[in-house]
């Protein structure tokens, strides 16, 4: 007679400890990645829109004539005259210098609107067409000075004047944790050249 051994129907307790405990180190493994991954993403969408706010003050600022009075392009005081102050936001800014000195915080408009709830024309959206701004913790700041005519990457004492201006646009936003967190910085040189 064959003797027939016992069909086995299921797992053991020790094959079902082992599967459940890789099942587990692979599950860990998979949130680790995505917790990862999702912060990368939100790294990158914040210095891409730290680049696009840098991006777009330098524009504003590229718009404007070099010096207020024509050829006279060496003023030892920068920064916006009290006539220039006297407009809403950045309105009556006329030349390069006037946005030394910018520290803006949330991100306005150059009517001084916060982005966001601003129209493009100086106002304000209706209520319900505004955005809910995720940039009420984001700050602008602008420097503008002389630099050497013979290097461009040297700044300028005060009372020191040049052909050149540096403007520089830096972009912070402000952690949970009450830090600020530098995400852009935009450099460009600005050259003085007189007009016949």
């Amino acid at each position: 007679m064959k003797s027939h051994a016992p069909k086995r129907r299921g797992f053991t307790l020790i094959e079902a400890m082992v599967s459940t405990t890789i099942a587990a180190l692979a599950g860990a493994a998979l949130l680790q990645g995505i917790y990862s991954s999702i912060g990368s993403t939100k790294s990158a969408q914040e210095q891409t829109i730290a680049a696009g706010l840098a991006q777009q003050m330098m524009d504003e600022i590229a718009g404007k004539i070099y010096c207020a009075v024509r050829n006279s392009p060496y003023e030892t005081s920068l920064g916006p005259s009290a006539a220039e102050q006297a407009g809403a936001g950045r309105s009556l800014y006329n030349d390069i210098d006037d946005f030394n000195g910018i520290r803006s915080g949330p991100v306005k408009d150059p009517w001084g609107v916060a982005v966001g709830d601003d129209d493009g024309k100086g106002g304000s959206r209706h209520p319900s067409m505004r955005v809910a701004s995720s940039l009420t913790k984001w700050r602008r700041e602008v420097d503008v000075y002389y630099v050497s005519n013979s290097d461009l990457k040297t700044k300028l004492g005060a009372g020191l004047t040049s052909d050149f201006k540096m403007v520089e646009v830096r972009v912070y936003i402000d952690d949970p944790s009450g830090a600020r967190r530098l995400l852009a910085t935009l450099k460009r040189v600005f050259a003085y050249v007189p007009t016949l």
